[in-house]
């Protein structure tokens, strides 16, 4: 019976033996499982990271890209004008006594030179050209719109007209008809737009103040000068 007794207890050992050694073995296979598990979220992990990070990094070194060529390459500068020609058509004035009362009939053609300077086009659209004697206006002109491709020139034409009516009584006028010289101013005024990419924009108004000296009874213009500028 001791034997017996002893055998049980023997067999209960190994019995709790196998069932440590069971449970060791399933304890191993479940770090076994879980590592790869973790593995796997820091892979997806780093994955996303860099799904998000180089998009971001290459939009980032393209707007340094742009930056600079915006500021070097690409920096805007004012388009300039340039005077063509100027010629006049007309009539000789008369000149009624003793009301003092004068005729005349002029038209200006002027033609201008808008050179841009710039790597990218300009467009403008309408602008208008006056015609000043003594800062008085006394006639105008319509510019229709148009674009001048990068680092080019075109030639923009127009005609004023002097309104000699609003003239008709004015002494300084008549006085200068009757001396055979006159002297007016013809500025021009052409808004527009530098647009870079669709990204940056300058608004700009190009300006060119002539003054013609005119010969009244030859009907022609002796003298001419001209400048331009940007607002």
């Amino acid at each position: 019976m001791y034997q017996k007794m002893k055998e049980n207890k023997n067999e209960h050992v190994l019995n709790q033996n196998q069932n440590q050694n069971q449970d060791h073995d399933q304890d191993q296979e479940q770090d076994q499982n879980h590592i790869p598990t973790n593995d796997m979220k820091r892979k997806r992990k780093r994955r996303c990271l860099m799904a998000l990070g180089i998009p971001l990094i290459l939009i980032f070194l393209l707007f340094i890209i742009i930056l600079i060529l915006a500021l070097t390459v690409f920096k805007t500068k004012s388009p300039n004008t340039k005077l063509v020609s100027a010629s006049l058509d007309g009539v000789a004035p008369s000149v009624s006594l003793p009301a003092a009362q004068i005729e005349l009939n002029i038209t200006i053609d002027i033609k201008i030179l808008v050179k841009n300077p710039n790597h990218v086009s300009f467009k403008h659209g309408q602008g208008k050209s006056y015609l000043l004697y003594q800062g008085n206006q006394v006639g105008e002109a319509d510019i229709y719109p148009g674009k001048i491709p990068a680092t080019g020139s075109t030639t923009v034409p127009y005609r004023l007209t002097l309104e000699a009516d609003e003239l008709a009584s004015n002494l300084s006028f008549i006085t200068d008809v009757i001396g055979g010289q006159l002297v007016m101013q013809a500025n021009t005024r052409i808004p527009g737009r530098i647009n870079f990419l669709g990204i940056y924009k300058k608004h700009v108004v190009v300006v060119s103040e002539c003054q013609l000296r005119i010969a009244v009874l030859a009907m022609n213009i002796t003298d001419k000068a001209c400048k331009d500028k940007t607002n």
